[in-house]
């Protein structure tokens, strides 16, 4: 009888710390992910700040520690972060590819996490043209539809995004300068080939919320200002291209690209 109430106290003893055990192992879980969830946020903020003040370098070394996280939104973050580093003019010509399909990488992992985030599918449509760009014309040109498709899937997920909408109304540009025998290769790889002309991204809306951008944010985007004077003088009306280019040229450069254009 002694020996059976010693091995029932012994086991109730035992369950007893099993279940401290366990609760102190789901205390220790729960303060984990909450830790985690934090560190993720705080590192968006502390990218955020860097990307807005301009910091490509300290942005990139600080994001290419999270390269093998699940989060879609620091995964796009080091997408654009690879490609801007990659756009700097003290950036080597072999580093600069390394870069780039580094970038189309992670925009491709940050969909693959969350395919219902629209600035994942902005930066994968950005990072497969810059991959076009060492991939040849007719790469390059093959993939113009599968990069519209993701543009016009951002908007669909944020239609207030004006970088997105400045995004399509470069891919109509594009087209609409086409060469001739670019034009040539996009007749054989499509059986309906992507057309667009001067007139028609003109009358085209996303023309007309440029210029709206424009009066609500002046400091919107520099390039949108170099393609409205570009677009303006391609349709021959003088007085409003040399209205846009010279903003163009006056606008204050904080970025590589700003200086480019």
């Amino acid at each position: 009888t002694q020996v059976l109430r010693k091995s029932l106290q012994r086991g109730v003893l035992l369950s007893t710390g099993s279940f401290l055990v366990y609760e102190v192992h789901k205390l220790i879980s729960g303060f984990a992910e909450v830790h985690a969830s934090f560190k993720v946020e705080d590192v968006i903020e502390q990218a955020d700040y860097l990307y807005g003040s301009g910091e490509t370098e300290k942005l990139y070394r600080l994001l290419i520690q999270h390269k093998n996280s699940d989060d879609a939104e620091l995964l796009w973050r080091l997408a654009r972060s690879s490609r801007d580093l990659a756009q700097l003019g003290s950036t080597s010509a072999e580093v600069k590819k390394q870069l780039t399909y580094d970038s189309l990488e992670y925009a491709k992992k940050a969909l693959e996490k969350n395919e219902a985030n629209f600035a994942a599918h902005k930066l994968y449509g950005i990072c497969l043209s810059d991959v076009g760009d060492y991939e040849g014309i007719k790469t390059k040109i093959g993939n113009a539809v599968i990069i519209k498709e993701h543009f016009q899937r951002a908007i669909e997920l944020n239609p207030k995004d004006a970088t997105t909408i400045h995004l399509i109304g470069i891919w109509c540009y594009s087209f609409a300068e086409m060469p001739w025998y670019q034009r040539k290769i996009a007749a054989t790889l499509f059986a309906t080939p992507p057309t667009s002309t001067f007139q028609e991204y003109a009358a085209n809306s996303h023309l007309k919320l440029f210029s709206c951008l424009y009066a609500a944010d002046p400091n919107f985007y520099s390039k949108n200002l170099l393609y409205l004077g570009k677009t303006y003088l391609k349709l021959n009306n003088k007085k409003m291209a040399l209205l846009w280019l010279s903003k163009a040229k006056e606008y204050p450069a904080q970025t590589e690209e700003d200086k480019q254009v």
